[in-house]
């Protein structure tokens, strides 16, 4: 069967968790990650990193490029071993599962793939079921499940596009595409890594709405979003981690570590943090030149 690449869903339905609001009881961990180092031929990617993510909260990883985002992604989705520490996902440790059984309890999305399929949209969505590009032999989507990817595809900004060939689509109607595929078994954790890589306004500006629209609407999930960019986060984020040089220089409440003094110092450069309507932006301060 071929996959998605770069795309992994789950197949199988996971134990759901209590629900309940970012910090509170019932808001249960669905990532541990505890002390976590990559090293590879002598370069550290990541070092001594700790996060845990509760059910519904929204994550933001930023950082300058090398900075070890999407290093720390894969581990929290269960594509590399961690060299040294421990990580824990939907309560399962790294090192003592089945990768791939893990793998497929969670969706993670990556809109750069290099997929070329003739599907519909809808079908699209649909493999999500069979972590396949094509039908299935012998299986068929229930009426139920088939109703899921359109109140998806809907949910996303796709209802009118479900008919649409896959080569057809622009980048952004992709991304939003891959998104609600990676939805269709109901994981608990959704990652993303630069979901907005390459949109114009208009698609970054979609997009956003929808993500803010599916954590309206699934408030048990939890999600992880890679970016380099504070104009690329949902008003729905809720926490941030800043990663440079594979360390982390700032994590918790968005609204605590996206500060003026803390950006500015995990990139380098001198910038001035606003935040409008739920939204982010950074802009330069000028230096004064004597």
């Amino acid at each position: 069967m071929k996959e998605y690449p770069h795309v992994t869903t789950r197949t199988t339905a996971a134990v759901r968790a209590p629900v309940g609001v970012p910090g509170s009881p019932a808001a249960v961990p669905v990532i541990r990650a505890e002390g976590v180092s990559i090293v590879r031929e002598g370069n550290v990617l990541l070092d001594s990193v700790s996060l845990t993510v509760r059910s519904g909260e929204h994550w933001a990883l930023l950082g300058a490029n090398g900075a070890g985002k999407s290093t720390l992604l894969g581990l929290l989705g269960a594509v590399n071993h961690p060299t040294r520490g421990s990580v824990e996902v939907l309560g399962r440790t790294l090192g003592r599962v089945d990768l791939r059984e893990l793998r497929s309890l969670l969706g993670h999305v990556d809109p750069r793939h290099p997929l070329r399929s003739p599907l519909s949209v809808h079908e699209v969505v649909l493999t999500g079921l069979t972590n396949s590009v094509e039908p299935v032999p012998r299986w068929s989507a229930s009426r139920e499940q088939r109703a899921r990817a359109e109140r998806l595809l809907k949910m996303l900004g796709m209802g009118g596009r479900t008919r649409s060939r896959w080569p057809a689509l622009s980048q952004g109607e992709r991304g939003r595409t891959l998104i609600a595929r990676a939805l269709m078994p109901q994981p608990r954790l959704l990652l993303l890594d630069e979901p907005a890589t390459g949109l114009d306004l208009a698609a970054r500006e979609q997009l956003l709405d929808s993500l803010d629209t599916l954590r309206e609407e699934h408030p048990e999930l939890a999600t992880v979003l890679v970016t380099h960019h504070l104009e690329e986060l949902p008003a729905s984020t809720t926490h941030a981690m800043l990663l440079r040089g594979g360390r982390c220089v700032a994590s918790g409440p968005a609204d605590e570590v996206l500060t003026t003094d803390q950006v500015s110092g995990c990139f380098g450069h001198p910038v001035r943090i606003s935040r409008t309507d739920g939204r982010w932006t950074a802009r330069a301060q000028r230096v004064a030149r004597r």
